[in-house]
């Protein structure tokens, strides 16, 4: 049976239901994509020894060691963009629950004005324009949020997929391709020691690898227990914690990657 997720939800909240499901898509394709590239670097290894030729088989060995590096930051991808399809998550659920305060806001922003007119000190005064605010407060944060962690992933994924793509270049280099005469013997592959060095560079350099990004700071740090400016909060004791906000500060997303294998002692060669 069909997901009945989704129905009679507001306009809003169903347009980012949406947009999650479509991400949960999206992460479920990386992740298939991270399992086929490991699987294709295994079959060029096993490709490699068949040959019988001893420079191919040693590097595309070591190639494939690193297109199986590559595969596997395939699926770091894809768990960084689950956590960033879950801040997304928070933004419809406070979509759905703010949604009928929106639709009225006209009708609320005239209570207001008449409240701070003939009642100033009112607690219903406080309680309404919390619900004016917490929505866009809320919304806007989540989405600085969502998009820290998603574009920070992008940039892992790019910078150590072209790391390893660049020592996969090198490795390239050491085979030689130079046409042999029918008769000649090629010479005997002499840079083993060499494409071993370059797998234990490309272990280092990810090993070494850092984030460097811009920070994404929140305002949301100079708010108040609601979501309310410190200028509307101020001096007042009488707030609803029922409307209250969860206070949350989206700081620079920093991706965790899993624990780092040994590059350089991986074979993808079946034995």
């Amino acid at each position: 049976m069909a997901s009945l997720r989704g129905i009679q939800q507001p306009e809003l909240s169903k347009k980012l239901f949406k947009i999650i499901k479509s991400e949960n898509h999206a992460i479920g394709a990386f992740e298939s994509a991270s399992r086929e590239r490991i699987s294709i670097a295994s079959q060029l290894s096993d490709w490699g020894e068949a040959t019988g030729d001893e420079s191919i088989s040693d590097l595309s060995d070591k190639i494939g060691v690193l297109l199986s590096e590559i595969g596997e930051q395939e699926d770091v991808y894809a768990q960084n963009l689950e956590d960033y399809r879950g801040v997304l998550k928070q933004i419809r659920n406070t979509e759905g629950s703010v949604q009928p305060s929106r639709d009225h806001k006209a009708k609320i922003s005239d209570e207001i004005q008449k409240l701070k007119y003939k009642e100033p000190q009112s607690t219903k005064l406080v309680q309404l324009e919390q619900e004016l605010v917490r929505a866009e407060a809320q919304t806007r944060q989540k989405l600085k949020e969502a998009y820290d962690i998603h574009s920070a992933a992008v940039i892992e994924r790019a910078e150590k997929q072209t790391l390893l793509a660049r020592h996969m270049r090198r490795l390239l280099l050491l085979l030689d391709d130079t046409p042999v005469v029918p008769g000649d013997v090629r010479p005997p592959f002499e840079h083993a020691a060499q494409a071993r060095q370059i797998l234990m560079d490309a272990e280092e350099d990810l090993r070494e690898w850092q984030a460097s990004l811009e920070p994404v700071p929140s305002s949301a740090v100079g708010m108040g227990t609601n979501l309310m400016p410190p200028s509307v909060t101020e001096g007042t004791s009488t707030a609803d914690p029922s409307v209250a906000g969860d206070e949350t500060v989206s700081q620079p997303a920093q991706a965790q990657s899993p624990e780092k294998r040994d590059v350089s002692g991986t074979t993808v060669r079946q034995q």
